[in-house]
């Protein structure tokens, strides 16, 4: 894991390192109890609501063999994203962008640090969808396509078991004959609680959540090592690809702006330099139009980004043709499942379209538990021109400049004459 600290080179654990990595196992530790609480919250009896004993929708016969059933929607949502993003990590990361130079240390560290954030947002993803639904389960108690086979209602009884309005009487009396009625969930008699309780939790699809909440995050985090999205032209503020290389401030010359913009309006840099060219690339040097600024991604590698998606559509339709769920449920515990996986995605990884695959950053040691008001990241230190990681990732006799985020700073040390002329604007006179 990256050391937000004052990192040892002798390969010991800072202090403030080991401050960084308590505070990422304290949120694996909160992610693990809100999951025992939504295996708690499956064995808590749910609200029952009153069905009717005519309704066609609650009629459907109890499909024994399940298409999906539990185990293999925990291999779907769980185990091959884990995997596949064990694998993405260990063979992509940090792609070839990396100086010759860098040591294999840091390289690993980027790994370890990679795995870890896809593993943690894939954990936050499930988690969020599985105690939502969970919950939303208990509360609703909305009753299964297939209750009615599940209940074995006491017929005899039907009228005891009656709530609402009662048939009127040719007597006018409220005691006239069954006609489709609400009754309560009393009237069922199956002695198998748990498969009767079970009857009344269809809203929302708990395999609709749990598989886009896990197969969706992996198609979102395909997407971004791949680099699969919709051609686009970046903006001319963004568009910089010096700072998305893997260790930018190992640069020999600093970031170099390899954007299309720079090219063609003819700023300096070292065209003998092969880092330098490296990153240009021969394209950029013939770019003319508009057009060619951007291309689309080739087909296989969408296939295979888009097929975990389809995997879930899969998963979720086989509740409607199981008679597990209404349509509704199904719709609804999707969405679910893709906004906890949107969420997720997005709470550990840059945006897809512009952050070229990566992982945010780990937490500052000064903010790994707490920023407080007036801090606007979690990335930077108290003193926020003040970057300790750069020293441990940047070339040798090179000044300390925080690219990773976009902008350049410079401590007063690198640079005394600045020192000198900075006055007391200390934030404003240290950006270069």
């Amino acid at each position: 894991m990256p050391d937000r600290g004052s990192a040892s080179l002798h390969g010991r654990p800072s202090k403030s390192s080991i401050i960084v990595i308590g505070s990422y196992v304290f949120d694996w530790l909160i992610l693990v109890v809100v999951g025992v609480v939504g295996v708690i919250l499956g064995n808590v009896t749910p609200n029952k609501r009153p069905f009717s004993l005519q309704d066609p929708n609650i009629s459907f016969p109890f499909t024994v063999h399940e298409t999906v059933t539990s185990t293999l929607l925990m291999v779907c949502n769980s185990i091959i994203p884990i995997a596949v993003v064990l694998i993405v990590v260990l063979i992509f990361v940090p792609g070839p962008t990396v100086p010759k130079d860098t040591p294999k240390s840091l390289i690993w560290k980027r790994k370890l640090w990679e795995l870890h954030t896809g593993w943690l947002g894939l954990a936050l993803s499930l988690v969020s969808a599985w105690i939502i639904t969970q919950g939303m389960k208990n509360l609703f108690g909305k009753p299964r396509p297939d209750l009615l086979s599940r209940c074995q209602p006491d017929l005899a009884n039907v009228m005891n078991y009656v709530v609402g309005f009662h048939t009127p009487a040719d007597d006018g009396s409220l005691n006239g004959p069954y006609n489709g009625q609400l009754v309560s969930a009393d009237i069922c008699k199956n002695p198998d609680k748990h498969l009767l309780d079970d009857g009344f939790r269809s809203y929302p699809s708990g395999h609709a959540s749990s598989a886009a909440a896990g197969l969706i995050y992996l198609s979102f985090f395909l997407a971004s090592k791949f680099a699969i999205t919709i051609p686009f032209v970046p903006q001319a503020s963004s568009n910089d690809t010096g700072t998305v290389t893997a260790f930018p401030s190992r640069l020999r010359n600093g970031p170099v702006d390899t954007s299309y913009e720079a090219v063609r309006n003819n700023r300096e840099f070292d065209s003998t330099d092969p880092a330098t060219t490296k990153q240009i690339g021969v394209q950029n040097s013939v770019v003319l139009s508009l057009r060619r600024q951007a291309a689309a991604p080739p087909i296989y590698l969408l296939l295979i980004t888009v097929l975990p998606f389809f995997t879930a559509i899969f998963v979720a339709s086989s509740r409607w043709f199981d008679f597990r769920h209404h349509g509704f449920d199904i719709l609804f515990g999707f969405l679910i499942g893709t906004i906890t996986a949107w969420f997720a995605f997005r709470f550990y990884h840059l945006p897809i379209r512009s952050g070229a695959g990566w992982a945010w950053g780990p937490r500052s040691h000064d903010k790994a538990f707490w920023a407080g008001l007036g801090s606007w990241s979690y990335a930077t230190d108290r003193k926020h021109w003040v970057r300790p990681v750069d020293e441990v990732e940047r070339m040798t006799g090179h000044r300390a400049d925080d690219i990773e985020l976009g902008m350049r700073y410079r401590s007063k040390g690198d640079d005394p004459s600045q020192a000198e002329s900075s006055g007391t604007n200390t934030m404003g006179d240290d950006r270069i």
